[in-house]
């Protein structure tokens, strides 16, 4: 067989000088979102971190977590903006790391593409480095897959993976709770990046809404409330930590409030929250509304307001709200824990919501 007639890997839709135009294109994000432990720049096999720096903790202990997006790449790809994505990829990661007390030192990430667009990979990586100032950790490296013929040109999705880092003696967690704890619900920017499939099926398929359109409860289009990036809450976290006494964080994804706050109580304990406490923004109400989806089916999918959560003793509860406030997050006293009777579920949210007068 002759080489003009042979195949390829451009032939067979792997566009190598497209992959690494996107590279170039990236790196200017990518120094942005760095720290000083951070040994080299990308472009190696590996990122390399400088775990000298772990020297001042007594017992340090690696935190690791790894997560993605979800369906909601589909809302990004569909309107065409690709510079905020990243930021739900690292909130979902670094989140899960702040829970136990870690600080989030470094991520990496991965791309898989049907088709390599240079200026489309670059935006994504923009978001994903944004996200790791936010969350004061690095990104020290990733991998962008092309894979035709199993995406279509214009698909995408991402992953992450973070590394974090606690003190031993301040882990926290379950063992740490006692009766008489206070919850602390702490507002969510929106959906985050958890029910997607729910939220896409109610909207699109039920009611045939389009993202262009404009919704009044929102104040702006359907597809710019649904790609609302993901609060990201490290560092808020982390400073809530270091100024007062915190015995639990709960990151509120997928499972919604009581699922994912019931990780962290232990057996002989009950959390009771109460959602008259605060009012879900319009869109938890819009997907209920249109879907008829019962308020239980919400809860277990849905943020409904709350991304996350922070259980404190109740001396803790002033300084705590605070802290907080000074650094802009909404929060606020939502429930307490308690002895658990043997048949009471770990959490148990009671009320109803207000309607936001």
């Amino acid at each position: 067989m002759s080489e003009t007639t042979g195949a390829s890997y451009a032939a067979a839709g792997v566009d190598i000088e497209a992959g690494d135009r996107a590279v170039t294109l990236m790196k200017e994000w990518v120094r942005k979102a760095s720290r000083p432990e951070v040994v080299g720049g990308i472009g190696g096999f590996a990122g390399l971190f400088d775990a000298s720096a772990l020297k001042r903790y007594a017992r340090p202990l690696l935190a690791s977590a790894t997560d993605g997006v979800g369906t909601k790449v589909d809302i990004a790809r569909r309107m065409g903006v690709y510079d905020t994505i990243g930021h739900d990829l690292v909130g979902m990661v670094v989140d899960d790391l702040v829970v136990c007390g870690a600080e989030p030192l470094f991520m990496t990430d991965y791309i898989c593409v049907g088709k390599v667009h240079p200026e489309r990979v670059a935006a994504i990586v923009k978001g994903i480095a944004e996200g790791c100032v936010l969350a004061g950790c690095a990104l020290v490296g990733g991998e962008t897959a092309e894979h035709p013929g199993l995406l279509a040109a214009d698909d995408f999705d991402v992953a992450g993976a973070g590394t974090g880092v606690v003190e031993a003696d301040g882990l926290l967690g379950a063992d740490r709770i006692r009766s008489g704890d206070v919850v602390i619900a702490i507002e969510s920017s929106g959906l985050h990046s958890n029910g997607y499939s729910l939220v896409r099926h109610v909207l699109f398929d039920r009611a045939g809404w389009a993202l262009d359109r404009n919704v009044p409860e929102f104040g702006r289009t359907l597809g710019e409330e649904l790609l609302e990036p993901t609060r990201i809450y490290s560092l808020d976290c982390l400073a809530l930590a270091r100024t007062t006494e915190v015995h639990a964080f709960s990151h509120v994804t997928g499972g919604g409030l009581a699922n994912n706050l019931a990780r962290v109580i232990p057996d002989h304990l009950h959390a009771t929250v109460d959602r008259a406490t605060w009012t879900p923004a319009p869109v938890f109400g819009l997907v209920g509304e249109l879907g008829g989806v019962p308020r239980h089916e919400l809860e277990k999918t849905l943020n409904m307001g709350v991304g996350m959560v922070a259980v404190v003793p109740q001396e803790s509860v002033d300084v705590a709200l605070s802290v907080l406030a000074d650094r802009d997050v909404d929060a606020w006293v939502a429930g307490e824990i308690r002895a658990r009777e043997s048949d009471a579920p770990a959490v148990e949210l009671v009320g109803d919501h207000g309607d936001g007068a």
